[in-house]
């Protein structure tokens, strides 16, 4: 055995403890597959709110409900194999690395459609490829270490350093974690997602957007992002208050 692979055996054990489910997770904002295939499009990002022990440490340090994405590519990565739900999403998974997964995957999880907005076809197929380039590479596991000291309630960590917590990592380019991934993707067409904005001169109203590091995103950035539009299937499809079938109906006139 390599010593690579040989150091990477704690981290694989840690993973697997850290990706059991908790007990306490509540389904407020959940989509069947039939409405995710209907209303998700190429690049679009699905943020999860993962029922995993690692996904409140992410959660903590990110002050979100987002602690996963995964980026929506369409039925390309393996398109023959299980015709009726097949992989379409492309994610870094904690034990797995970077893999593809079907939809039927977080129909029980909260989640949130997020899309880029006017791109072009063109770019489109540049995120896509990368996404697929990196199918295979390994999950970053020196940020499962780093992640683990923060699964204790309320750690005294202070709010201007929690996304630097997050970052960590080795920095290989083959290992990755899955927002890194996704924003690196991004970057390649140099579409924004929450960049640093420089001004050019005092005198100057103009502005210049500088790109941050890739490590540095977190899931709640394609949310929080002034470039991607949040989807909400269920207001797409025409949403009326008034078909509501409550519960107490008498209660509510």
């Amino acid at each position: 055995m390599s010593l690579n692979k040989l150091a990477n055996i704690p981290g694989r054990i840690l993973a697997k403890f850290l990706t059991r489910p908790t007990s306490h997770y509540v389904s407020f904002a959940v989509y069947d597959i039939e409405t995710l295939k209907e209303y998700l499009q190429p690049c679009d990002v699905l943020l999860v709110e993962g029922d995993h022990r690692i996904s409140g440490a992410i959660k903590y340090l990110t002050q979100s409900t987002w602690s996963h994405s995964a980026l929506y590519v369409g039925n390309i990565i393996d398109p023959e194999d299980n015709p009726d739900d097949p992989k379409v999403l492309i994610e870094a998974d904690l034990k797995l690395g970077v893999i593809g997964v079907p939809l039927s995957k977080y129909t029980k999880h909260n989640a949130r459609i997020c899309r880029p907005v006017n791109l072009i076809p063109n770019d489109s197929a540049k995120v896509i490829s990368h996404m697929m380039k990196n199918l295979g590479n390994g999950y970053d596991l020196k940020n499962v270490f780093d992640l683990a000291r923060y699964l204790f309630p309320t750690p005294p960590v202070p709010a201007r350093f929690r996304r630097r917590m997050i970052s960590m990592g080795s920095g290989d380019p083959t290992q990755a974690i899955c927002s890194s991934l996704i924003a690196q993707a991004f970057q390649k067409i140099k579409y924004p997602i929450l960049p640093q904005t420089l001004p050019v001169d005092e005198d100057s109203a103009k502005t210049l957007l500088d790109i941050r590091h890739h490590s540095l995103f977190t899931p709640s950035d394609f949310d929080l992002s002034p470039y991607f539009k949040v989807v909400k299937p269920t207001l797409e499809k025409g949403f009326d208050y008034r078909d509501i079938n409550w519960v107490n109906k008498e209660e509510t006139e």
